[in-house]
């Protein structure tokens, strides 16, 4: 978003901005986009019934929901044993291969991948979650030298 794009806010809406940002914690959001009439369908209830059950999971904080949306928080994900930490996988790329290995790479599923300077060519943001999957996939192509991982244990800023 460019800076003419911005919503013209007044300085006390940026001051609440500014006030809510430096007290959250950064997290990720699992979201199902799709509407409760389907997703009752899909799982064989009565909207009314899928109601009931919605409305448990949000008493207890495990989903938010929204017009045509319902996002997993973190202590639903916590629920099913699913981890929402990230992981960083620093990756050394064989000079020569630099392209073969982007264009593998590109195809993993990693939330962010960076190309950067120094020891290291590249780092990716995976979900932990998925962390084992994109390590294996990484070892299979050729051309990447070496990788390190590390897994993200707090958020401190």
């Amino acid at each position: 978003m460019s800076i003419d794009d911005r919503p013209a806010l007044t300085e006390r809406q940026i001051e609440l901005l500014r006030l809510l940002f430096s007290m959250s914690t950064s997290t990720n959001v699992f979201t199902a986009k799709k509407g409760q009439g389907e997703l009752a369908k899909e799982i064989g209830l009565t909207r009314q019934a899928l109601n009931i059950h919605l409305r448990r999971l949000r008493e207890e904080r495990m989903i938010r929901t929204g017009r045509g949306f319902i996002d997993l928080t973190e202590k639903g994900l916590q629920a099913l044993g699913v981890g929402t930490a990230e992981a960083f996988v620093f990756m050394k790329i064989q000079p020569s291969k630099r392209e073969h290995v982007y264009e593998k790479i590109r195809k993993l599923p990693a939330l962010s991948v960076f190309r950067v300077t120094g020891e290291i060519d590249l780092i990716a943001q995976v979900p932990q979650s998925q962390l084992d999957g994109f390590l294996e996939s990484v070892s299979n192509i050729d051309g990447v030298i070496s990788t390190s991982s590390h897994v993200v244990i707090s958020i401190i800023k």
